[in-house]
């Protein structure tokens, strides 16, 4: 009689225990997350002033004497359930900043207001998705003997597109220095931006803060070439933020010319190697900036809130640029499941890494994902909601928010993570069926009745 396999057992095994039912809703409640945290503990709620106590929990009575909550893990390559709920707080977080809500006024949608998108500069040709990739003369060759052209047609998600034409002409040094700065780039780009528009409106620049606020809320993308860009919301505000409105000359214009003038302009030197010699780091020649205005007829803030989320929740792996886990050895690099030109971006990070002039780089702790240490979102602190605001919201909505006039008395411990082979089955069915039930209420909402 064949055996059946493990994980098929496992699964028998929980739905026996006697506390299954418990068990499948903790594994609900999490959405069916794919990595969940245990936790071992208890919560007392005590009045304040009678020291009663009102409510206590204990996880010795749960399956497993331990309570399950999500990972919160927002790539979806690792827990797309989780990712999928990160990715809703995103658009609630961006369109908030564009439209109003959760906290700012319906009158920032008639603030100036600009989607903005930046772009790494070229380290070398690469394959293109295009008519002609290249078209250059068959008989033009690099140094190296390789074609300069191209004149393939290249499907969008061919596996040659982002590639290099040569990969020993290809700048991986630049490359790799240039996405551990990107950060310091963004920096520099937003002073830029506010000194440019105290200028253009005849302001000494450190005075443009007694007379607007610039917010932002920016996501970063990996390209085919595994090169990261930036798209941007920028907005411009009075001194004292959303609730305040911005001088007159603060238009969608001035905005725009002080954001391209910026871009332009900004650069950053690496720190000198005996190695490498000192880089010039700065955007690429590609910058758009789009208004965003009240009536929709530029772009639509709906759409570009959902733009920014989409991507919120890709890693590197998602893309191929890079993967979700740190490398800690050479080896992990050479196993990893990249292109060759990643995995040389990877093993660039890794040579790098050990010169004593970028060890504030961090870049072998960064080789996953090439070399970019900053976090895929970013927002200035006056541009809308906080993720940890629209978790408490969520909370609250669900019924746990913490009763008025009570003392909290809480003992928690980390006991493990993760699903056992027939639990991680189970979740992910969960998972489907809940997204399937999503998408079902969301069919029913859009048919017009």
């Amino acid at each position: 009689m064949r055996q059946l396999p493990e994980a098929d057992r496992d699964a028998i095994r929980i739905a026996q225990d006697p506390k299954f039912v418990r068990w499948l809703g903790q594994v609900t409640a999490t959405g069916g997350c794919a990595h969940p945290i245990h936790l071992s503990g208890s919560t007392t709620t005590l009045d304040a002033t009678t020291g009663e106590i009102l409510r206590h929990y204990d996880t010795r009575d749960e399956p497993g004497e331990r309570l399950s909550v999500r990972c919160r893990n927002r790539r979806a390559t690792v827990c797309a359930p989780c990712s999928r709920l990160h990715a809703g707080d995103t658009f609630h977080l961006v369109r908030a900043g564009l439209l109003g809500g959760k906290n700012v006024p319906a009158t920032v949608r008639h603030r100036p207001r600009l989607f903005v998108t930046l772009t790494a500069p070229s380290f070398g040709p690469v394959h293109r998705a295009r008519e002609l990739c290249r078209p250059r003369r068959v008989a033009d060759q690099c140094e190296h003997g390789r074609p300069l052209g191209c004149g393939a047609v290249h499907a969008p998600g061919a596996p040659l597109v982002g590639q290099p034409l040569c990969a020993d002409c290809y700048d991986y040094t630049a490359h790799v220095l240039w996405h551990a700065h990107a950060g310091k780039l963004w920096d520099r780009f937003v002073i830029g931006v506010r000194r440019q528009l105290a200028s253009s409106s005849g302001l000494v620049q450190s005075r443009f803060p007694d007379h607007a606020r610039l917010s932002f809320a920016r996501v970063a993308e990996y390209q085919r070439r595994a090169a990261v860009h930036v798209h941007a919301v920028v907005r411009l505000d009075g001194p004292a933020g959303p609730d305040d409105e911005p001088p007159d000359w603060c238009t969608a214009v001035r905005l725009t010319d002080a954001v391209r003038a910026s871009a332009r302009r900004v650069l950053v030197r690496t720190p000198h190697s005996p190695a490498v010699g000192e880089l010039a780091l700065r955007w690429g020649v590609q910058i758009d900036a789009r208004p965003l205005r009240a009536d929709g007829a530029e772009l639509d803030d709906d759409a570009v809130a959902a733009y920014v989320a989409k991507y919120v929740t890709k890693g590197a792996s998602a893309t191929g640029a890079g993967i979700d886990h740190r490398a800690t050895t050479w080896d992990d690099i050479a196993a990893a499941s990249v292109s060759k030109h990643v995995r040389t971006l990877m093993r660039t990070c890794w040579r790098l890494g050990c010169l004593p002039e970028y060890a504030p780089l961090h870049l072998r702790t960064w080789a996953h994902t090439l070399g970019y240490r900053g976090h895929i979102l970013t927002k200035s602190r006056a541009y809308s909601t906080t993720y940890a605001a629209l978790r408490a919201e969520r909370t609250h909505h669900v019924g746990h928010l913490d009763m008025p006039d009570t003392i909290t008395d809480a003992h928690w411990r980390y006991v493990s993570s993760g699903h056992t082979p027939g639990a991680a089955q189970i979740a992910a069915g969960i998972a489907e069926d809940l997204a399937t039930n999503r998408e079902i209420a969301r069919e029913e909402r859009e048919v017009p009745r």
